[in-house]
């Protein structure tokens, strides 16, 4: 689910650097890989995975990401098919080269998904497979899993189809490449039917009544004087197409796993109204105006992340997306009994059932979940290897998810500190958007979001006045502690 992007610039202080250190090792992400692991790795990537696999290295595959990206998990190809478009979707095959019960495989439990901060990222696989034998890698054969989808000229789903093939990539292009090319006319056919696809998928998800969240990447830089400045990178409209593919992918994937009888699915409760109305307070801070009787997600379609305000708030609305699990059947569980598929597991954000296959570089669980829509598309039982871990899966994914939105936040509370320290005794106008409970001592803590700098602290004082307009001081900025701390003024 959506996640704040937070970069921290080429130059950054010490505090900074040895904050984010301290805080990986107090999660327990691993620094690197044990050296029997790489070995395996490098064993792995060089093994023949080219047998039994449809040669589909005619079509004109892409990669879309950001820049400098080289886990490349994606490959796409949109073309019309005279009543409707086909969808090829080509993803990093990563059981072509990790072995079940493997040394290898042992470790990628271990860490669950990669977890991305603001100075560098801790990956699942070893670079070796990740940016190497198994990315996606433009002008070299590569193992992958190919959905082929059918869309109807609404962007309906007609027909689905998924093999194991060869493909080659074309181009390695970052967003603002797409981007550029689509807005001066000169991109490719299969580019801009990705634009048309794209759009066509964003008007049947509000026609489910599902939501999409650009998040906007936060870049941290240090100015001259060694104060940092806080700023948004805007998101493009090829970054909501191109998530459409992927989101098409997993929706379609969940309906195989339907008919499999056996699956792991991704799902999300509905937004906790406590959330909403936190989210309302926050509207108001940044000077957004967010009408009763208009929803978060008729809201969130008029925002534009180029504006700071409207930025800002994005990255906080990913505090709605809360309490996202996994939801695995159809595998032997404690007492013997197959579990059965659930009734109903919409993911509440997609407002359709939706399984993760298209992340396998990046997270555990897509390298499962593929496997099963192999399978059922061949028409064979699931692999053993597969059944015997879906039990566990999602305790696996949750926790690794837990790890990862604990550095997610706590990276957040460095880098506010960073962008706070030094102004100690300011005066800032904010909102007060929750408070607790009253202590012993009469007085109150709450959060408190500025408009500028837009972040959310901890704050202070005494009958803290929810929802409403307040000056606050800044009490507190400690980077090694990752601690900010206003008083009510």
């Amino acid at each position: 689910m959506p996640t704040r992007h937070l970069r921290l610039a080429t130059t950054r202080s010490d505090d900074v650097a040895d904050a984010l250190a301290a805080l990986r090792a107090e999660l327990g992400l691993p620094a690197m890989f044990p050296a029997d692991v790489l070995a395996e790795a490098e064993e792995c990537a060089a093994r023949d995975v080219w047998q039994n696999r449809q040669d589909r290295r005619d079509i004109d595959f892409v990669t879309i990401d950001p820049p400098g990206s080289l886990d490349l998990d994606q490959a796409v190809h949109v073309a019309s098919s005279g009543n409707g478009y086909i969808v090829r979707y080509a993803i990093a095959d990563v059981a072509a080269f990790v072995t079940p019960g493997s040394m290898l495989d042992a470790e990628l439990h271990r860490r669950g998904m990669t977890v991305y901060g603001p100075d560098t990222k801790t990956p699942l696989h070893p670079k070796v497979l990740s940016e190497g034998a198994a990315s996606l890698l433009p002008g070299e054969d590569r193992p992958a899993v190919l959905w082929t989808i059918g869309l109807d000229p609404s962007g309906e789903i007609v027909s689905t189809a998924v093999a194991r093939a060869i493909v080659r990539s074309r181009a390695r292009l970052t967003y603002g490449e797409a981007q550029t090319a689509l807005d001066a006319g000169t991109a490719p056919e299969s580019l801009a039917l990705l634009a048309d696809v794209g759009r066509l998928r964003q008007e049947r998800e509000r026609d489910r009544g599902g939501v999409s969240l650009d998040v906007p990447e936060q870049e941290v830089a240090q100015r001259q004087d060694g104060s940092f400045t806080l700023e948004f990178r805007r998101t493009l409209p090829v970054e909501g197409w191109n998530a459409q593919i992927s989101l098409l992918t997993g929706i379609v994937a969940a309906r195989l796993m339907r008919e499999a009888g056996v699956g792991v699915l991704r799902t999300l409760p509905e937004a906790d109204p406590r959330d909403v109305a936190r989210l309302r307070r926050t509207a108001r801070a940044l000077g957004i105006d967010w009408p009763d009787d208009v929803t978060y997600g008729q809201l969130l379609r008029t925002l534009e992340s180029r504006r700071p305000a409207h930025a800002a708030f994005l990255n906080e609305a990913t505090t709605l997306f809360r309490g996202a699990d996994y939801l695995a059947f159809g595998m032997p569980g404690a007492d013997g009994a197959v579990v059965s598929a659930p009734v109903d597991a919409s993911h509440g954000a997609i407002a359709a059932e939706y399984a993760h296959v298209t992340a396998p570089l990046r997270r555990l669980v897509d390298r499962y979940a593929a496997e099963i829509c192999l399978a059922h598309a061949a028409g064979r039982t699931t692999p053993r290897w597969v059944l015997d871990a879906l039990p566990g899966l999602p305790a696996t994914m949750a926790e690794a998810g837990r790890r990862a939105a604990a550095f997610e936040r706590a990276c957040v509370d460095v880098v506010e500190a960073a962008l706070l320290h030094g102004r100690e005794g300011r005066t800032f106008d904010a909102v007060v958007v929750d408070v607790d409970d009253r202590r012993e001592d009469g007085s109150q803590r709450g959060l408190v979001v500025l408009r500028d700098p837009a972040v959310r602290a901890r704050v202070e004082g005494t009958d803290l006045p929810l929802g409403e307009r307040v000056k606050v001081v800044l009490a507190e900025a400690d980077v090694a502690e990752r601690r900010v701390l206003f008083h009510l003024a």
